[in-house]
């Protein structure tokens, strides 16, 4: 998959401009691999799936180990998590030159595991979120992380590393959070129990222990290049998803874009969200697909992934700040709370589209790696 091209992403406000015919593509002079060398692209996608496939087993095996150990077992988790993810990104990008009906099949049950695995991360990353957030709102964060989610939640509604005492309506609203937060985390862990121990997920590590020896290849046509058609298609969506954000109005800092709809529906923010959750998604295949071709990592596309996912982590804080506050006959102050909760995400979702558009539009070293 050779990366698209910056300068096809029509300007804000322009009609977008016909795409070129693409060209025939070559091997790059600093060691990555072209699309259009069908050959190269195999061997080097069966390495590459070969040492995912093994992260993967391995993770499971340590995950079986782990027993009583939490950290041990939530590291294991996260293996897997991520490593299934890469692979079936893999298996989406480079289906045309493998088995569809088995790639498919594999990407679907890699993507219930992955999916599984992750809830329990999420509702514990959203929890401390929330807290730190509800801290540093009510002046209270004296951890320079506050606000970040990464550190554990030790302590009780309210208080924690970083946290001192809260008003009485943020501790109400960090209790009502962390009950139902807590029980979403419970019901998470023995989902991700159950998967792990069902016949399923037995299926699944049968199918990618297969990777480990060998590759399906495509019916017939196991050394033919994948086609220039595909591979542009795939660089139109990612271009296409980026052009259809309003990265005009993201570039102008408080621009309130985030704050629309915040008394409409529940849904109403998900729709404004979800152009940004695609490209999201569409930049990560990209970047597992470079991975594939060339083993550096690009730091620019490394940042608009992080600030991506901070994009996700605050629109998701803030519907689960929006769906406590619906909570039945809850006192005014814990409303409030969660009101201004609810506020102050939508604001970190207007930071990271601000940030986003920065490094998309303003970044050469972007133009160069995409």
């Amino acid at each position: 998959m050779h990366s698209p091209d910056l300068s096809r992403v029509p300007a804000q406000g322009s009609p977008p401009a016909p795409a070129p015919a693409p060209a025939p593509a070559q091997a790059g002079g600093d060691g990555a691999l072209a699309v259009g060398d069908g050959v190269a692209v195999t061997v080097a996608l069966t390495a590459y799936l070969h040492a995912r496939a093994g992260e993967f087993l391995r993770g499971l095996r340590l995950y079986g180990d782990s027993g009583a150990d939490t950290a041990a077992a939530t590291e294991a988790a996260r293996s897997l998590r991520m490593t299934a993810r890469r692979i079936g990104g893999t298996l989406h990008t480079f289906r045309p030159l493998l088995d569809p009906v088995w790639a498919d099949g594999l990407r679907t049950e890699l993507s219930w595991l992955s999916g599984t695995l992750a809830q329990e991360h999420a509702s514990t990353a959203r929890l401390n979120r929330l807290l730190d957030a509800l801290a540093r709102l009510s002046g209270t964060a004296t951890g320079a992380g506050a606000g970040t989610g990464a550190a554990p939640d030790t302590g009780a509604a309210g208080g924690g590393p970083g946290r001192g005492a809260l008003t009485v309506g943020a501790a109400r609203a960090a209790a009502l959070l962390e009950r139902r937060l807590t029980l979403a985390r419970t019901r998470a862990h023995s989902a991700t129990l159950q998967a792990l121990g069902s016949a399923r997920c037995h299926a699944v590590a049968d199918a990618v222990a297969v990777l480990t020896s060998e590759l399906p290849p495509a019916p017939a046509a196991g050394a033919l290049p994948l086609p220039a058609e595909a591979d542009a298609a795939a660089e139109r969506r990612l271009l296409d998803a980026v052009a259809a954000l309003p990265l005009a109005r993201a570039g102008h800092p408080y621009n309130a874009e985030a704050l629309l709809n915040g008394l409409a529906t529940a849904s109403a923010e998900e729709i404004q969200d979800e152009p940004w959750h695609r490209v999201r998604t569409l930049l990560r295949l990209h970047r597992y697909a470079l991975e594939v071709l060339g083993p550096e990592r690009n730091p620019v596309l490394d940042r608009a992934g992080q600030v991506l996912d901070r994009h996700r982590d605050a629109s998701e804080a803030a519907a689960a700040a929006a769906a406590a506050a619906r909570t039945p006959r809850i006192a005014p102050a814990t409303a409030y709370a969660l009101g201004v909760l609810h506020a102050d995400q939508r604001h970190e979702v207007e930071a990271a589209r601000f940030a986003f558009q920065e490094i998309w539009q303003g970044s050469v070293a972007v133009q160069a790696a995409l």
